[in-house]
C-alpha cells in the first residue's frame, strides 16, 4: 500500500472522481443457488484415512470421526430432498465399534445406497463397503481382510479371548449378511498365512474382491452414479 495515499471511509469517492456505473451480471454467469436433478438428488459421503472411534488420534493422522458421520447419515435419512447416498471409501480401517456403527446406519438408511472403494477399503472398511445395497471397487483398489486386532495391554485371560471371538463373529456376520461370500470362505481369507509377511490375512485387488463375493462390481465413479440413479428411479 502507498503510505501517501489518503484513506477513503464510508464508501465515499473523491470529489473529482465520477461514480462508477453499476453493471448487471452477464446472463451467462448467473448461476442458480440450487439445481434440481431430474434423475434424483445424491448425497456424497467420504470415508478416508482411519476411522476414529472413542480414542482421539494424533493430529498427524488422516481420520474420519464417526461422531461427525453419524449426524450426516441421520440427516440424509430424514431429508425428503435427498434420494440416494453414494459412499466413497479410501480407508485403512480403524475402530471396530465405530466402523460397525456406521455400517449399520448405512445398511438401514431406508434409501438407495451405493459404495465405491477407491484406493483401499481395508479392515473395518470391508463392512463399510458391503453395507451399501450395491458395492463397487475400482480396478486398482485393494481390500485387506484380517482378524480383529488391538493395540495396547491385553489381559491374558480366557475372558479376553472370548471377547475377541465375539467381536470377530460380529464383523464376520455383518460381512456375510451383506455380501455374497460364505462365512467359511471369509474365515479362510482372514486366517491365510501365505499373503502377508508379518501378519495373517488376504489382500484382494479389484476383480479379486468381486470373485471372492465381497464386492458386487468392478467400476468407477460413473458406474456407481449410474447404478444409484437406476435404483432411485425404481424407488420413485
Amino acid at each position: 500500500m502507498n503510505p501517501t495515499a489518503e484513506l477513503i471511509t464510508n464508501n465515499e469517492a473523491p470529489e473529482n472522481q465520477e461514480p462508477e456505473e453499476q453493471c448487471d451480471q452477464p446472463e451467462a454467469l448467473q448461476i442458480p443457488a440450487s439445481t434440481e436433478n431430474p434423475r434424483g438428488v445424491i448425497q456424497f459421503l467420504t470415508i478416508v484415512g482411519q476411522v476414529e472411534g472413542h480414542i482421539l488420534l494424533p493430529p498427524t493422522n488422516k481420520a474420519t470421526k464417526y461422531e461427525h458421520v453419524i449426524p450426516q447419515l441421520v440427516a440424509c435419512a430424514e431429508s425428503p430432498e435427498i434420494d440416494g447416498l453414494l459412499i466413497l471409501l479410501n480407508t485403512m480401517g480403524g475402530d471396530v465399534e465405530a466402523g460397525l456403527a456406521l455400517s449399520e446406519l448405512i445398511a438401514h438408511l431406508g434409501k438407495p445406497t451405493v459404495s465405491l472403494v477407491l484406493g483401499g477399503g481395508h479392515s473395518i472398511g470391508v463392512p463399510l463397503a458391503v453395507s451399501a445395497q450395491h458395492s463397487f471397487i475400482a480396478p486398482s483398489a485393494t481390500m485387506t481382510i484380517h482378524p480383529v486386532r488391538i493395540n495396547g495391554t491385553v489381559v491374558g485371560a480366557p475372558q479376553t479371548y472370548e471377547y475377541f471371538n465375539k467381536t470377530q463373529d460380529r464383523v464376520q456376520g455383518f460381512i456375510v449378511e451383506h455380501s455374497n461370500i460364505s462365512r467359511e470362505d471369509l474365515n479362510a481369507l482372514m486366517m491365510d498365512t501365505h499373503t502377508m509377511a508379518q501378519d495373517v490375512g488376504t489382500i484382494l485387488i479389484g476383480e479379486e474382491a468381486v470373485e471372492a463375493g465381497i464386492i458386487d462390481t468392478v467400476g468407477g465413479l460413473y458406474d456407481a452414479m449410474e447404478k444409484l440413479y437406476e435404483m432411485i428411479g425404481k424407488e420413485q
